[in-house]
Parts: structure tokens; C-alpha cells; sequence
């Protein structure tokens, strides 16, 4: 049963893929602290706050709206990710996880739109 955005598995694991991104960012170079270290956290922390405000709004089409900018910043991420891997300040262990979460929750998230839309009330 759904009581809260919290009950949502996407938003929970949605919460372990920010603080997998804020392990992984904390030995960024300090020329990046500004950067790319910032921007990745702040598309990761997108994800699941935009999934609680969307669960929030009164309107199912709010709700796929906030669900949709979820989307977008997971990709963001996704992108963002990628660089940091090619500029080497990621080693592949922790890419191939940040990538295997990031998945996840881009099928989950992508389910539960189609999910709404089929069936909106």
C-alpha cells in the first residue's frame, strides 16, 4: 500500500543512488568542487525530490509533469556520470554501479508514467 511518496520503491532507491553519487563525487579533484561535482549532485538530488513533489500535487498531470522532470535529471546524471568516468575521476567499479542504479530507476520511473497514464485515477 502507497501512503507517501516514501512508500514509493523508485524514490527509496532513488535515495540510495544520491548518496552513492555524493560517495563517489567526495574525491572529485577540488578544481572540480565547483563543477562537475556540483552538477552531479545537484541532477542526483532532482530525482527523488521531484518524485515527492510530484506524489504531492493534487493533479495527475502535475504528477507526470514532476515525474517527467525526474526523467530529465536522471538523464542529466546518466550524462554527467559518463564525463566523469572519461575524465578518469571515476573507476570503473563505481561507474558500472552509479550506471546499474541509474537504470533501474529510469525503467521504474518510465513504468510508473505509463502507469498513471493508463490508468489516472
Amino acid at each position: 500500500m502507497i501512503n507517501t511518496y516514501r512508500d514509493l520503491v523508485v524514490w527509496q532507491k532513488s535515495m540510495v543512488f544520491v548518496t552513492s553519487v555524493y560517495k563517489s563525487t567526495g574525491v572529485f579533484p577540488g578544481t572540480e568542487q565547483f563543477g562537475l561535482t556540483s552538477q552531479i549532485r545537484r541532477s542526483a538530488i532532482s530525482i527523488p525530490s521531484n518524485i515527492a513533489e510530484g506524489y504531492g500535487r493534487r493533479s495527475t498531470g502535475d504528477y507526470i509533469r514532476f515525474l517527467q522532470i525526474a526523467i530529465g535529471s536522471l538523464y542529466e546524471a546518466q550524462t554527467q556520470i559518463e564525463i566523469t568516468f572519461n575524465l578518469n575521476y571515476l573507476p570503473k567499479e563505481e561507474y558500472d554501479l552509479l550506471h546499474l542504479q541509474s537504470r533501474e530507476i529510469e525503467r521504474m520511473l518510465s513504468s510508473l508514467v505509463q502507469k498513471i497514464k493508463s490508468n489516472p485515477h
